[in-house]
């Protein structure tokens, strides 16, 4: 590897991690090393390493040779069933990463740590908006104060820097993934086309019309990679969102229109329950449609959405400080659902 930046992005079978490593690829100076659990196929100046990053000696024999990485970008998770049993596993990935390649990467400069609006107590409940990133920290555990404690420790006195970014729900293609809501909605949708069902909004009585927010995996990847190359961004964070608001009550009929579906009146649906038993109805719809062989449960992400869809309570940040340090760019988010739907059916994830 023999250009000038080399990105270690932790996390990159997800949503987040996949569209940043294709944004890096398409820049000339950068060369990046994909960390995951299963790997991934290694092309041209992408290579990609499978890793347990729970296990601090698979991750020192994997990640010492990496001498030439310059950009930590980490946008690993791992899920566990409770707020305080996320803290231990996702600070000792970060850890095993940063301690396995800080002493071996001479030139490194900058860590990005990928963070949310969990930050603000979003998952909590109602919470004040719009957030923004002096909000102080509620009561913990939190895993991404932990992480952040770390980081903000382990830096001082060190020539790299770090920040922190805070997209809202993230929208953008990856399988496998158990926080994808576009994905959820997709198949949702496509399957209640095929029962001859109008497209019913699943959510809890008053998310209908509360105002949220998303962030495109595109836009998000461009985010990331300017906090972490642009010196006024060193050991900041930045909330990251599309630029504009909506609410369901008016997103709802324009995607059930997408589909060709009547938009029927909301009710409260447990899609993690009703999917439950819908792996047959889907391996019928992807024979009838000659989709790609993937598996029901990689284009399952019920639970995050019925989360998501729980949401009785506005859901936004402030990012207006990502445009006084210099980021400017913003996407439509009408927009952003439907090129995701025409990439879906493009890539015949949909029918």
């Amino acid at each position: 590897m023999d250009t000038q930046k080399v990105a270690l992005v932790v996390g990159a079978q997800g949503v987040i991690g996949c569209n940043l490593i294709a944004h890096l690829r398409d820049q000339d100076d950068w060369n990046v090393v994909g960390l995951s659990r299963r790997g991934g196929e290694s092309a041209g100046r992408t290579q990609h390493i499978a890793v347990d990053l729970l296990d601090k000696e698979d991750a020192r024999a994997k990640l010492g040779g990496l001498r030439q990485v310059t950009h930590i970008f980490y946008a690993a998770y791992q899920h566990r069933p409770t707020w305080a049993e996320l803290v231990a596993p996702n600070l000792a990935m970060l850890v095993n990463t940063l301690e396995s390649i800080e002493p071996v990467a001479g030139n490194l400069q900058h860590v990005s740590l990928m963070q949310g609006y969990k930050v603000y107590g979003g998952h909590l409940g109602p919470f004040k908006t719009p957030a923004r990133e002096t909000d102080a920290h509620f009561m913990p555990p939190e895993f991404m104060f932990d992480q952040q404690t770390y980081l903000e420790n382990r830096q001082q006195g060190k020539p790299w820097s770090w920040s922190g970014i805070r997209p809202a729900v993230v929208g953008g293609f990856a399988l496998g993934n158990p926080m994808n809501l576009a994905l959820a909605i997709a198949v949702y949708a496509s399957m209640s086309k095929e029962l001859g069902l109008p497209l019913r909004f699943p959510g809890k009585p008053g998310s209908y019309d509360k105002l949220l927010e998303m962030t495109d995996a595109g836009l998000l990847a461009k985010a990331t990679a300017w906090a972490a190359t642009d010196p006024r961004c060193a050991n900041e964070a930045f909330n990251i969102g599309n630029g504009d608001l909506f609410r369901w009550s008016e997103m709802w009929p324009k995607i059930a229109r997408y589909f060709d579906l009547e938009a029927a009146p909301p009710l409260p649906l447990s899609l993690t329950s009703v999917m439950a038993d819908k792996a047959d109805l889907w391996k019928q719809i992807a024979g009838k449609h000659g989709l790609a062989p993937h598996s029901f449960t990689d284009l399952s992400s019920w639970e995050f959405s019925d989360f998501v869809f729980s949401w009785d309570y506005d859901m936004f940040g402030d990012s207006s400080k990502a445009r006084r340090f210099g980021f400017h760019e913003y996407v439509e988010t009408e927009r952003m659902f439907m090129d995701i739907f025409d990439d879906f059916r493009r890539r015949k994830v949909i029918p």
